[in-house]
C-alpha cells in the first residue's frame, strides 16, 4: 500500500490526518471533483527542474504555475517543468504522479503557492489516484518547511 510510508511519517510526528478515499482520478480538478473539495483547497504538486536539479512546486489545484513569475521569485532563469521519465523512479513507493508534497522524504526542495497557505487545511494525492491526506497547512508548513512564493495564477477551466 503506497500510503504507508506517508502514514508512518505523519504518525511518528504526531500530525492529526484524516485519508480520503475517491474513485481514481487523474487531473486534480477531477479529484477536487469526486472527493467533493474546493480545488482551491486541493494541493497539486507539480514536478520542475531548477538548473537540472528536481524540485516541487506545490498549489492549489485550481491554479496553474506561472513559470515567469516563479523564475522571479527563486532568482533563477533555468527552470522548467520535468519530464514524467524524469521523476516516474524517483517516487517509487508512489503511483506515477500521485506523488505527495512532502519534497523532504524525497531529498527534494519545495516550493509552495502563496495563495495555499490561507487555507487552515489542505489535502493532497497520497501516492495513489485514489486516495488522499487531509491535514492542517500549519502542520505541512513545520514539518516540509517549504520555501513560499507567489507563482501561480487561477486557472480558467
Amino acid at each position: 500500500m503506497p500510503l504507508k510510508k506517508l502514514k508512518e511519517y505523519l504518525n511518528s510526528n504526531n500530525i492529526k490526518f484524516v485519508t480520503i478515499t475517491h474513485s481514481s482520478a487523474f487531473t486534480a480538478q477531477e479529484i477536487a471533483a469526486q472527493a467533493h473539495i474546493p480545488g482551491k483547497v486541493l494541493a497539486k504538486t507539480v514536478l520542475i527542474k531548477i538548473n537540472g536539479k528536481m524540485a516541487m512546486a506545490v498549489l492549489p489545484a485550481s491554479d496553474k504555475v506561472d513559470f515567469d513569475l516563479l523564475k522571479q521569485a527563486i532568482g533563477n532563469e533555468n527552470i522548467r517543468l520535468a519530464y514524467e521519465q524524469e521523476f516516474m523512479d524517483k517516487f517509487p513507493d508512489c503511483e506515477v504522479g500521485a506523488m505527495p508534497p512532502f519534497g523532504n522524504l524525497y531529498g527534494m526542495d519545495v516550493y509552495v503557492a502563496k495563495d495555499l497557505t490561507s487555507d487552515e487545511e489542505i489535502a493532497f494525492n497520497a501516492c495513489s489516484h485514489s486516495e488522499l491526506v487531509k491535514m492542517s497547512y500549519k502542520d505541512f508548513e513545520r514539518l516540509v518547511k517549504p520555501v513560499v512564493l507567489d507563482f501561480s495564477f487561477q486557472s480558467m477551466l
